[in-house]
């Protein structure tokens, strides 16, 4: 596809549309929307700008759709697969200033927001009218709704209230020509024509500009329990996972962590936690509802399934405060192993019961391409993440080489029912591994629906496939 550049002329319809104020074309402040989460790829857009209505998104794509021009759309900067890298160069759209809760119908148990809004935010607010929004990946605090949605993120509680799929229900969104529509309806069945809204989430936008978002709400439980317990060996941990379930018990987190990542956490973020000799993994587990007692019945089965998997010890946090220093171990790992070590962060997703077989395949194709790493996630869903360290490999290896190696990791992943992406999206990064899980025609009806939605292929180009 070829696209044409942004001219003076193209500049000036831009600020005409959002105001001088809103356009950013200078070198040092396109920088901050050159760059993610993901390692260390740069692309600078040409022009970046802060629309805050549907209606000037839709204009600045009539616009860009007139004139050939690649647009991206970027949320808060926090994704890890370069979703929102503009790799194209072309116009980056900021939704910074779509940031409004715009309703919240306690009646319906429903909110309508902006995808600008921090997605903690977002929680905190329901969660003042008893509510719950159970969608809360590690980075809550500074993502952004609609960048969630875009890219089908989770977090731990998705183990027991279920994906960011089930609690979007509508959705407005500007089309690449500027056409502005609603996906479906604010209803909790939806049977009329093609789910345009579930086609929507995780499409990492290259379908349509997400401007507006229906969720779904349920009561808030009132009482939770926290427990963290420790093992000898990370397979006696994993295997420990499945476990729990074919007991009868759901927890709303279920967290892997190796002894690794918790040590470079106290190293980062100076917490006043004892690791004990011996001890090589974690499982930190939450149980939520409105009766304690039955909280602890259900606290007190897991600790006998713990007890056959060997668990050397199990914590419970006594204290609000304990409960969120035990978070604070889980949410501040990815940025830990950031600040120790150049890496590659890969997310991976399996049945649950297959955990075990996965983690020490990871391990053993470290060993035959010499590098290290660190595992985390959500075990109760399968997805462990992998934080892939450089160590010890050369430069050569570490970007001729390494492929190979996540390419493994992907094949081990596919050949245990799992696939490629739990949460993070294939964006920039995951995309020349896709053929590993799917065909050709997989493909084939990819591109069909991608030039249904965007004819002249020129929204978020370059990315998925």
């Amino acid at each position: 596809m070829e696209f044409n550049k942004i001219t003076g002329e193209v500049v000036s319809a831009i600020k005409a549309i959002v105001g001088d104020n809103f356009v950013v074309t200078d070198h040092a402040g396109l920088e901050k929307y050159s760059h993610d989460e993901t390692e260390d790829l740069t692309y600078y857009p040409e022009v970046a700008v802060k629309p805050k209505s549907p209606e000037e998104i839709s204009a600045l794509m009539k616009l860009c759709n007139q004139q050939m021009i690649p647009v991206t759309v970027r949320g808060a900067g926090t994704g890890l697969s370069g979703g929102a890298l503009p790799v194209m160069g072309g116009l980056l759209i900021s939704m910074e200033r779509f940031n409004h809760i715009l309703d919240i119908d306690e009646d319906n148990l429903q909110a309508t927001v902006e995808p600008g809004v921090i997605t903690e935010v977002f929680m905190d607010t329901v969660a003042e009218k008893e509510l719950l929004y159970p969608v809360d990946p590690a980075s809550k605090g500074s993502c952004f709704i609609g960048g969630n949605v875009s890219h089908g993120s989770g977090g731990p509680r998705v183990v027991k209230y279920g994906t960011i799929r089930e609690y979007i229900l509508n959705l407005e969104v500007v089309l690449p020509d500027g056409d502005i529509i609603w996906t479906g309806a604010n209803t909790l069945k939806y049977a009329t024509g093609y789910n345009l809204t579930q086609l929507l989430i995780g499409s990492e936008g290259t379908l349509g500009i997400i401007t507006k978002i229906v969720t779904k709400l349920i009561p808030r439980p009132t009482q939770d329990a926290l427990l963290l317990a420790s093992f000898e060996t990370p397979d006696a941990a994993c295997a420990a996972v499945s476990a729990i379930f074919r007991a009868g018990i759901v927890p709303s987190a279920l967290e892997f962590m190796e002894r690794r990542g918790l040590e470079w956490v106290i190293q980062y973020d100076g917490l006043n936690f004892e690791l004990k000799e011996g001890i090589e993994a974690y499982l930190l587990i939450e149980v939520d509802g409105n009766n304690m007692d039955v909280i602890f019945s259900d606290c007190e089965k897991i600790n006998s399934v713990l007890e056959r998997f060997d668990c050397k010890d199990v914590l419970f946090a006594d204290t609000a405060a304990q409960k969120e220093e035990l978070w604070r171990l889980r949410r501040t790992m990815a940025v830990s192993v950031k600040s120790n070590s150049i890496f590659k962060e890969e997310d991976t997703v399996v049945p649950r019961a297959n955990l075990p077989q996965l983690f020490n395949g990871i391990k053993e194709i470290g060993a035959r391409y010499n590098f290290d790493s660190v595992c985390f996630g959500h075990a109760g869903d399968g997805n462990l993440h992998v934080n892939i360290l450089k160590g010890n490999m050369s430069d050569d290896d570490w970007h001729n080489k390494l492929k190979d190696g996540i390419r493994e990791i992907f094949e081990l992943t596919v050949s245990l029912g799992g696939t490629l992406s739990g949460e993070h999206g294939i964006g920039l990064v995951q995309k020349e591994f896709m053929p590993i899980k799917y065909s050709n025609v997989h493909f084939e009806l990819w591109r069909g629906v991608k030039k249904v939605f965007d004819p002249k292929g020129i929204l978020n180009p370059g990315k998925i496939f």
